[in-house]
């Protein structure tokens, strides 16, 4: 047996091409919005425009006489069965808190589908929907998530007496006692949009066994079929979904939407091809959005920074129906002692409804709210006791020696060097000069202050399972994945994985993903799971499949199996090169002419990778103005196959994140309208706003797999948006500033520098 990657052409660590990238960069690879087979039909839908009302009627008379429709449904036509909540934390799913596929009875947010209209011509389509009448008769409306609290708040489920849907009790009580400080808050994590490249689409097309081939732009094609087959009631088997090239997902495509149940019923029914493609201001309404998280924080501390007990209460807001948000709120409490030693522990978690979009996962899905709790209310700390807050992060932390170690949120952590990465992201930033300049220009009392930010994070990723299998046969290599990529570079990885193990080159191996109907079963991509849980398969796939050509060579060659190694392009007698069998004619001489290996790698709990980013931003306290001048990220996936991919990866993290800290919230009037529907009005940061990234890293290799590898999709996002807003009231806290939720406009900066001074 070999050790993982040591043939002569192993590539694991190293800096390979991503081979996503040329098809894309060069258009040779379709999106949903590319494909029109013949007969296809267009479909828009109708949407409500009151945030919460009794639905009395939808006519679809008049839209059905118009020019090139073919039909106007609404939910009573369809008859089609809910989607269910997404496991709960506390239990099986409530059915009286499933969302419909089209409103029936009430609608419960701005953007909720109502009806469907469906044409020759999208244009038709879009025309005609306009003929639709829509009768609400309006209800009471509540869009603040604490006003859904209050005893006299409007019900979105009368039946439930109550907008609360999830609720975890405190684990301790009296965690603040022997405390010499506590500091005490109020965070606000604001609601943000995904705002992927490409809008959520579905193109359906019957096919002559009566089945279903459904094109989807999503993260999970089996949830999907789940999906679609359970409002269907319809066999799994009698429903294809697969997805093209797909433009960015973040959490918001990993499960189903209303939209492609509605989109399957309808080309079932009219025999032909049917496909809806969001518009824009469609997504910013209808497609899931993120955080939306109110903190209640008390953090008790002893003179010399070491704490004694954190007490919190979070209300997360999941929108008009629970449906994925469960996700978020459960991992927020699951992480929400960070990388800290917190001897005792008071967390209550409320999950309420709201007139507004549904909540889902969003890059990070809670991960990054309980960081930003956390870090908030250390920084508080520090600066209520006078400290550096590096120092205060030293004397909380973890050490390598603790793990594995069990949080009282019940996360078991598995590997961590927390300060090393600290001392890392310290070091690159030059963080003494730094302090020294800030002082000195505190001196001068310039209007430009500048401001440092830190953030020590840890995150869970990998939990669950997936399906991987390795062939060699006429066709060559073909790795077979559940996972799902869609922009992360997992082909690459799979394939260097894979090659590295065969001794074969990356450019040998095909990578083949994303179809129901041509891989067994499977998960798909979210959570920073894939690499790790789809690797992990691929890798003991490919070592099994080794193994039998072992055995098969062993013969050919006459010698024993221990004698015969993994060479270039096949297996050779150790010491005797001339002796290669090339992969083609071991498989010719294997049973059926092929080599294979399938099954599927679990993994129980998840790993935990960890990070220290530091924000530097400059604020011009006379217009309130923030400049984010450096960003220094120091993270740890455990062993890093391609560099280049985890780079990528925190790159697109940091960007989300930062994005979250300056710029991005989604907003709504007291009538739950939304006031952010179009990109005119949703800031999303161009590269122009964002500065030069400076990476660094630490390899520490988790237990939990063959590996050693943890999770990167997410820790840019996680650690680097509580990092800037640190860095701002660094800057502020001369002036009296405490505290200032995100995002971190100019406005909201320079009213409270106005309000400290009045203060």
């Amino acid at each position: 047996m070999h050790e993982p990657g040591t043939s002569s052409v192993s590539v694991l660590g190293h800096r390979v091409e991503r081979r996503e990238d040329p098809p894309l960069l060069t258009g040779a690879v379709d999106y949903l919005g590319d494909l029109s087979p013949d007969g296809m039909l267009h479909a828009v839908f109708v949407r409500s425009a009151l945030a919460h009302g009794e639905l009395r009627s939808v006519d679809v008379a008049d839209a059905l006489a118009q020019p090139g429709v073919v039909a106007a449904c609404t939910a009573d036509d369809l008859e089609l069965g809910d989607i269910p909540e997404w496991p709960r934390p506390d239990g099986p799913p409530r059915p009286e808190l499933a969302r419909p596929c089209l409103a029936r009875g009430r609608v419960r947010f701005v953007g909720e589908a109502v009806a469907v209209v469906v044409a020759e011509t999208a244009a038709a389509a879009l025309d005609a929907a306009e003929h639709v009448v829509v009768d609400v008769d309006p209800l009471p409306v509540v869009v603040d998530l604490l006003a859904a609290l209050e005893a006299d708040a409007p019900h979105l489920f009368p039946g439930l007496g109550s907008n609360v849907v999830l609720e975890a009790a405190p684990t301790d009580v009296g965690v603040l006692e022997g405390s010499d400080v506590v500091v005490r808050a109020r965070f606000v994590n604001q609601r943000v949009a995904a705002v992927p490249m490409e809008p959520n689409g579905t193109l359906v097309t019957p096919v002559a066994d009566g089945g279903l081939d459904c094109v989807v732009s999503c993260q999970a094609p089996f949830a999907v079929r789940r999906g679609i087959a359970h409002a269907l009631g319809v066999g799994e088997e009698t429903v294809r979904v697969r997805t093209v090239a797909v433009g960015g997902g973040f959490g918001a495509k990993g499960g189903v939407y209303p939209e492609q149940v509605v989109v399957a019923a309808l080309a079932a029914r009219l025999g032909r091809p049917v496909r809806h493609a969001e518009t824009r201001s469609e997504n910013l309404v209808a497609m899931s959005q993120g955080r939306s998280q109110v903190q209640e924080v008390a953090l008790g501390a002893r003179r010399d920074g070491t704490i004694v007990g954190l007490e919190a209460r979070t209300v997360t807001d999941v929108g008009a129906y629970p449906w994925r948000g469960a996700i978020p709120f459960r991992t927020a409490r699951l992480m929400a002692v960070g990388v800290y030693r917190v001897p005792r522990l008071a967390l209550t978690s409320l999950g309420v409804v709201t007139n507004t979009t549904p909540i889902g996962p969003y890059r990070g899905a809670g991960r990054p709210e309980a960081t930003a709790m956390l870090e908030r209310a250390v920084d508080m700390l520090a600066a209520e006791l006078q400290m550096d807050p590096v120092e205060v992060r030293r004397a909380n932390m973890l050490v390598p020696g603790d793990f594995p170690y069990t949080t009282a949120t019940g996360a078991v952590y598995d590997t961590g060097d927390y300060g090393r990465a600290l001392d890392v992201a310290l070091e690159l930033a030059g963080y003494d000069t730094l302090r020294a300049e800030q002082a000195d220009r505190r001196r001068r009392a310039e209007p430009v202050v500048l401001g440092l930010g830190l953030s020590t994070f840890v995150e869970v990723s990998g939990s669950g399972g997936e399906f991987g299998s390795v062939s060699v046969g006429e066709d060559g290599v073909v790795v077979t994945t559940g996972a799902s990529p869609h922009g992360q570079g997992l082909a690459t990885t799979l394939a260097q994985i894979v090659g590295s193990e065969l001794g074969v080159g990356v450019d040998r191996v095909r990578v083949v993903h994303s179809d129901t109907a041509v891989v067994p079963h499977g998960v798909g991509t979210f959570g920073s799971r894939s690499g790790q849980l789809a690797g992990n398969a691929a890798f003991a796939a490919a070592r099994a499949v080794v193994d039998q050509a072992r055995e098969l060579a062993s013969v050919l060659l006459e010698v024993s199996p221990a004698d015969v190694v993994v060479a270039d392009g096949g297996l050779a007698v150790a010491g005797v090169p001339t002796t290669t069998l090339t992969w083609a004619q071991l498989a010719a001489a294997a049973p059926d002419g092929r080599l294979r290996s399938e099954g599927d790698f679990t993994q129980e709990p998840g790993t935990y990778p960890f990070g220290a980013h530091l924000a530097v931003v400059e604020v011009d306290t006379e217009t309130g103005r923030v400049t984010l001048e450096r960003l220094v990220a120091v993270d740890d996936c455990g062993t890093v196959v391609n560099p280049t991919i985890v780079e990528g990866q925190v790159h697109g993290g940091l960007a989300q994140g930062i994005a979250q800290a300056l710029f991005e919230e989604v907003r709504y009037d007291e009538l739950g309208n939304p006031l952010t529907a179009t990109l005119a009005d949703y800031g999303v940061p161009s590269a122009a706003e964002l500065p030069s990234f400076e990476l660094g890293a630490t390899e520490t290799r988790s237990p939990r797999n063959p590996l050693g590898m943890k999770g990167v999709g997410e820790s840019g996002t996680v650690g680097s948006t509580v990092a800037v807003q640190n860095a701002v009231v660094d800057a502020l806290s001369p002036f009296g500033v405490r505290h200032v939720d995100m995002p971190l406009t100019p406005e909201r900066v320079w009213r409270a520098i106005q309000d400290a001074a009045a203060r």
